[in-house]
């Protein structure tokens, strides 16, 4: 299967019952500490405001905040790590009425509370230390 480049950018328009699916693998063993990160923008450019950002330090913990104006909000820090060592996962952004619903592999993992308006996210960005093969929304 091919794998996507990285960084990854993609357009998104998001309203509550879509979705954004992301399927990968990390590219290094967890204990070389690599990490995952996926960013929604409110614009197709990398220093837009950040709606939600998902950040995860495999084997660790998984960080998750929102960015307006260059100024980060409550970072929530999650030491639950749904993701295994040298496997393929898949990641999934379901849009709620209140936020984003958080699922790896098919499980629930969280849901994290809107900071800025959904309507407001343009693009998703996916980065660091992945091998990419799809994402979808």
């Amino acid at each position: 299967m091919s794998t996507l480049p990285v960084p990854y950018t993609q357009a998104v328009s998001l309203r509550i019952g879509t979705s954004v699916t992301i399927r990968g693998k990390p590219v290094q063993p967890f204990i070389n500490e690599p990490q995952l990160q996926v960013d929604f923008h409110t614009a197709m450019d990398e220093l837009s405001d950040i709606a939600f950002h998902f950040k995860v330090y495999f084997g660790r913990y998984v960080v998750m905040n929102s960015c307006e104006n260059g100024v980060w909000k409550q970072e929530l820090k999650s030491n639950k790590m749904p993701f295994e060592d040298g496997k393929e996962f898949e990641l999934c952004f379901r849009v709620v009425d209140n936020g984003y619903q958080i699922m790896v592999n098919g499980q629930f993992y969280y849901t994290f509370e809107n900071q800025l308006p959904r309507e407001s996210v343009k693009m998703v960005q996916v980065w660091r230390d992945i091998s990419l093969t799809s994402v979808y929304s």
